[in-house]
């Protein structure tokens, strides 16, 4: 096939570039909510704005924007499968580490929303030897820090080295999270999970597109 129909082949380099663009045309313009009155630099998960990203954040740039999207949860203690919209947030503030943020809400088989769901806050800190490490907390009283490694320029595995909870917290011992850049640009990921006597199976995974950056 002659290059000159390159554009037109799903996946090739012209069509990457060329959906990337018409994505932009909707997100460029967007950030997180900023206070400007801030004696300090406020976070953005706009490339385009705010302090530069720091060098050592580089092999994960692709991630910094805000993402939005619907998934699944499945695990053997559920009656069925349930559907869950996401939105996750990554942002910096020009030092080494990303801020992210991820809130769900259940969705009814129409698509309709339930009720919020789980929440999660944490730090993703890049390492010089490609390491990263990612703290995160969940509001339903559990800690965990993860490690792991860019797989490629757009692919990212991590799996937990420890698991802290409340004593309120459901028993949780492992988990592991792929997280990759698909179709030209969306984001999708999966998690498996050990918990409540459930060895580390699925137990997560969405399909979520860039709204901000």
């Amino acid at each position: 096939m002659s290059t000159d129909n390159s554009e037109s082949v799903p996946g090739s380099g012209d069509a990457a570039v060329q959906a990337a663009a018409e994505r932009a045309k909707l997100t460029r313009h967007r950030n997180v909510p900023q206070f400007d009155d801030m004696p300090i630099p406020a976070d953005t998960a706009n490339l385009r704005e705010g302090p530069e990203l720091n060098d050592a954040l580089l092999a994960l740039l692709p991630l910094v924007g805000v993402w939005r999207g619907e998934g699944e949860v499945v695990y053997p203690t559920l009656d069925k499968t349930h559907k869950f919209g996401q939105q996750l947030t990554f942002a910096h503030d020009g030092r080494p580490f990303l801020y992210y943020e991820s809130r769900a809400w259940l969705l009814d088989d129409d698509g309709n929303v339930i009720r919020p769901a789980a929440r999660e806050v944490g730090w993703w800190r890049p390492q010089p030897d490609d390491t990263i490490e990612l703290l995160l907390t969940h509001a339903t009283g559990i800690v965990e820090i993860f490690y792991g490694k860019p797989r490629t320029q757009t692919s990212w595995e991590l799996a937990t080295d420890a698991v802290v909870r409340t004593a309120t917290a459901k028993e949780v011992l492992g988990a592991k999270r792929l997280y990759g850049l698909v179709n030209n640009g969306d984001l999708a990921y999966v998690e498996e999970r050990a918990m409540v006597g459930q060895e580390l199976q699925p137990h997560t995974s969405a399909y979520l597109t860039r709204i901000v950056g």
